[in-house]
């Protein structure tokens, strides 16, 4: 089993909700990364999303496109994500998965980039703007490599569609939960239920949430049915707020230990 599977299987065990952070691989710079990941992990944290900064997000919104730029003006490259990878793999077995946009992988070269993201220690791949149709390179590439290729799906995937990738996910499912780019709106939990708990019993995989989840009170509302919460805009916001200072990783643990104590108290 992978860390990703591994992971999930013990959550489940425990029937607790997996938290999953995004931090965006580069900002303020690596180094700093580097310590946020370790926080992350000390804080909590389940599964970690590294975003890999791109000139054009275009799921993202403000937020996140500015962390991009900062990352990328500190000189953020992917092969510098992918040795960020390998330096906190040394230190820790929580699953990392790579979100981003497939022009940086396509310029890497898809095969090498397999080749070094499975040395690295990556556990999984997002690309928010390949389409099912037209990832079979990459995916042959990714389950040659051990690394699971996570699907997207959104409330406007038509139903068959979603049954089709559903039924194909590795890793676990990332469901968006609305129309729209990352930390646009809040999320309405009470509307989305029933289409992931219907999401739920088409795949074996579990069932992860993001965009709009913000609050400690909004991670326990997607947690009471999804799988797995994943929260990003405001945890980048306290990143930007704090750059390099002293309360960075202080303010980072508070707001990741704090969710984490929201999804336990679910079981509690």
């Amino acid at each position: 089993m992978s860390r990703i599977d591994t992971t999930f299987a013990a959550l489940k065990e425990r029937q607790e909700t997996a938290l999953i952070p995004f931090v965006t691989a580069g900002d303020p710079d690596l180094k700093v990364t580097a310590d946020i990941i370790l926080t992350l992990v000390e804080a909590g944290a389940d599964l970690i999303e590294l975003g890999v900064p791109f000139s054009d997000p275009m799921a993202d919104g403000p937020t996140i496109q500015a962390a991009s730029e900062r990352a990328l003006a500190a000189g953020t490259t992917l092969s510098g994500v992918l040795q960020l990878v390998a330096e906190v793999r040394q230190k820790t077995e929580i699953p990392l998965v790579l979100m981003g946009y497939y022009n940086p992988v396509f310029c890497y070269g898809a095969e090498r980039f397999a080749r070094d993201a499975a040395a690295a220690g990556v556990d999984g791949l997002l690309l928010v703007d390949l389409p099912h149709e037209e990832a079979t390179e990459i995916s042959a590439l990714m389950h040659e490599s051990g690394i699971a290729l996570i699907t997207l799906l959104a409330p406007t995937t038509p139903r068959e569609r979603m049954e089709r990738l559903a039924a194909a996910a590795e890793g676990y499912l990332y469901y968006v939960s609305m129309t729209g780019v990352t930390g646009a709106k809040k999320i309405s939990p009470q509307d989305i239920q029933p289409a992931v708990e219907d999401l739920k019993k088409m795949t074996a995989v579990p069932v992860g949430v993001g965009f709009g989840i913000t609050t400690v009170a909004d991670a326990q509302a997607v947690g009471a049915f999804a799988d797995g919460v994943v929260v990003g805009s405001a945890l980048v916001k306290i990143i930007e707020k704090n750059g390099k200072s002293e309360e960075l990783l202080p303010e980072v643990a508070k707001f990741v230990t704090d969710l984490k104590r929201g999804l336990t108290a679910l079981t509690s």
